[in-house]
């Protein structure tokens, strides 16, 4: 009888220590999702030893996050919270989702910081421009002295009582797709975490995030865009895990009118694309929505000031890129950043 147990024993370890080895042999395996949202294509990529049953119900419910992100607050959606607002401008506050009042309080603290550079206010310019779509022209200076005064980010009232927003003037609209994309990146990044998966990257229009790793072991490596040459060419790589790499640049969007090009990052004051020595700017945090607001904002200040600034923040870095081809890299990216093009020059 003993000598039964004991065989019984050593079969029930043998299955456990089998079954083990199994589950922590499982192969990784690939899975990803491509959507159209906030604007731009979106791109979830899992890397998991989950089967595709349970891999395309996470990549189903990071599409629903990122949807309800753009039915709050693409400006375009008649029923968003941001027409709402801007629709009510200079008349009533308008109750919003805690989502929606949290990006807009959170613009503000970007807005104060940058001095006014960055002023999520400015939708009728954007507007205006409508640089990315098909009806994108270059305004008259008449048309572009009209909405200037409508641009002021001091004139957006928060009532955090009643998550309720208002624009105290008549004429005024809100645009978050400075900040937006960043917002979905950072939602979809904390749903993906309670998950079993070995890592992920989301993709949204250029607003990358990194989870964990692809392989168990090595970080993932980004490419960082050549800003004189089409999307998907690299003059460098960044070897980064768990951060947010976002990269607002000249090449993205932009019309050209006899000769000369206008890119999508208009300045509040001026009406008119920010014109400085840069080509783009990346920043990289573990913060999609504080990227996506400083790469705004440090594009619009320049090199020497945009470093100054980001250089006085906590844990975020970033790759300034000159219409030179010289490059100023923060701290702590010396040793992360691998340049791979000799065109370019590292400076710092």
């Amino acid at each position: 009888m003993k000598n039964k147990k004991l065989k019984f024993s050593i079969a029930i370890i043998a299955l456990i220590v089998i079954s083990t080895f199994f589950i922590i042999n499982r192969k990784i395996n690939t899975y990803s999702k491509t959507m159209y949202y906030l604007g731009t294509v979106n791109e979830v990529t899992l890397y998991t030893k989950l089967d595709e049953k349970k891999a395309n119900k996470v990549l189903s419910k990071c599409e629903d996050i990122i949807k309800d992100v753009d039915n709050k607050m693409n400006s375009s959606t008649v029923s968003s919270d941001i027409s709402k607002i801007n629709k009510n401008a200079g008349k009533s506050f308008t109750k919003v989702s805690k989502d929606t009042f949290n990006v807009i309080k959170t613009s503000l603290h970007f807005s104060d910081l940058s001095h006014g550079s960055f002023d999520v206010s400015i939708g009728s310019l954007v507007q205006l421009w409508n640089i990315g779509n098909d009806k994108a022209r270059v305004p008259s200076q008449e048309e572009i002295n009209s909405v200037l005064p409508t641009i002021n980010y001091k004139n957006i009232l928060l009532d955090e009582k009643n998550n309720s927003v208002m624009l105290k003037h008549k004429g005024s609209k809100i645009d978050l797709g400075g900040i937006a994309k960043g917002y979905a990146a950072d939602k979809v990044i904390s749903y993906l975490e309670t998950q079993k998966l070995e890592g992920s990257i989301v993709n949204l229009g250029g607003n990358i995030y990194t989870l964990g790793t692809k392989d168990g072991k090595n970080k993932f490596n980004i490419g960082i865009q050549d800003p004189t040459k089409p999307r998907g060419n690299s003059i460098g790589s960044l070897a980064t895990t768990n951060n947010s790499i976002v990269t607002s640049g000249i090449y993205e969007r932009y019309i050209e009118k006899n000769g000369k090009i206008y890119h999508h990052i208009l300045s509040p004051k001026t009406g008119y694309p920010v014109e400085n020595e840069l080509s783009s700017v990346t920043i990289i945090s573990n913060n999609s929505m504080n990227c996506d607001a400083l790469s705004t904002t440090a594009f619009s200040l320049g090199t020497k000031e945009g470093l100054k600034l980001i250089e006085s923040l906590p844990n975020t870095e970033a790759i300034f890129i000159t219409k030179n081809k010289e490059i100023y890299l923060t701290p702590g990216l010396k040793d992360s950043f691998k340049l791979i093009d000799s065109n370019f020059t590292i400076k710092n």
